[in-house]
């Protein structure tokens, strides 16, 4: 599926991760190589805020904050790649985020 989705200047993707313990998702632009924003349980900022970093309240953070940060480097239409995992749980909470946040996708 990676090979369909390409990330541009315009439209760039978004690539999500997700383990048992954390999860992060990261804006890439793919014609530069590049990534633009990125947001993770890992991070300070999220760590403080979420107690379990691999739950659905902690993709929604990370959701938000990716979306946030996106809109501060002027991105607002993206590509969600959800990278081969299920559009659900996790995942779904984490779009749903980003996309109350102001992203479009």
């Amino acid at each position: 599926m990676k090979d369909k989705l390409k990330g541009t200047a315009e439209r760039p993707r978004i690539v999500v991760f997700r383990s048992l313990k954390n999860i992060s998702a990261q804006i890439v632009d793919d014609k530069k190589g590049v990534t633009l924003v990125s947001a993770s349980t890992l991070d300070k900022e999220l760590r403080e805020e979420v107690k379990n970093g691999g739950n659905q309240e902690a993709a929604k953070a990370v959701g938000k904050k990716l979306a946030e940060r996106a809109k501060a480097q002027g991105i607002e239409t993206v590509v969600f790649d959800k990278n081969g995992y299920l559009y659900t749980g996790k995942v779904q909470k984490l779009a749903d985020a980003a996309r109350e946040a102001g992203l479009k996708f």
